[in-house]
């Protein structure tokens, strides 16, 4: 299986901190995000990686390079115009072929383990919820028990920005044209053709320069508790 990161927004809410550098970029724990990602990737055995750019994309490949630092193989597609997430993935979508994918969003942190993704989906997409944070108490969608993803309902998760989609899913779409993911995966959801599962692991949406901070210190006090721990 082949998995795309994407990492073209231009980051308004981060900014000044994107002024200079893009999102993906930004350090978590000494590490920039989008490393994060394909280290995970890789110990889930995904070796062939898509990543998409558009503001100031020309650093990321610049610091990532072919991959071969992490032992997996990184191809870029570059955007103009930033295409948004499912124009992009509709612009990339020759990388994947016939092929199932695994997208996940590039200004996430998560803890999550890509490898219980690698047989799915059964359906047109399958999609990762988590606990509604904060910044979003109102939730996205409905993971009912049934397994299906339905837009609406009362007790609503929050989408994590990580999925894997059949190819078809993207394949009439405009190309080269910006385009967003939500009213695609609500069409799907009427269709039912929308699995999901709920993760209550670590996950943080880096939306603004206050949660970056609140992830970095959340490893600095992990840290100080499994040094104390050490010394009982």
């Amino acid at each position: 299986m082949k998995a795309m990161i994407l990492a073209a927004g231009r980051g308004e809410r981060m900014r000044p901190l994107t002024d200079r550098h893009p999102k993906p970029l930004l350090k978590v724990d000494g590490r920039a995000l989008i490393e994060w990602h394909i280290e995970a990737l890789k110990e889930a055995g995904i070796k062939e990686i898509l990543i998409n750019t558009s503001w100031l994309g020309e650093q990321i490949p610049e610091y990532l390079g072919d991959g071969a630092y992490w032992g997996v193989n990184l191809t870029f597609s570059h955007e103009p115009q930033a295409l948004e997430t499912a124009g992009g993935i509709r612009k990339a979508l020759e990388f994947f072929g016939d092929a199932p994918f695994i997208v996940v969003n590039g200004d996430v942190w998560s803890d999550f383990s890509y490898e219980g993704l690698l047989d799915k989906p059964s359906k047109l997409a399958h999609i990762v919820l988590v606990p509604n944070p904060e910044h979003n108490p109102q939730g996205d969608f409905l993971l009912r028990e049934d397994g299906l993803v339905v837009a609406e309902g009362e007790s609503c998760a929050t989408f994590s920005g990580i999925g894997v989609y059949q190819p078809e899913v993207f394949k009439d779409l405009p190309m080269d044209e910006p385009y967003p993911l939500a009213p695609v995966l609500r069409e799907l959801m009427v269709e039912a053709e929308v699995t999901g599962e709920l993760y209550d692991g670590r996950w943080y949406d880096i939306g603004t320069p206050e949660r970056l901070e609140a992830l970095n210190l959340s490893f600095q006090r992990r840290i100080k508790t499994i040094e104390y721990d050490g010394k009982l």
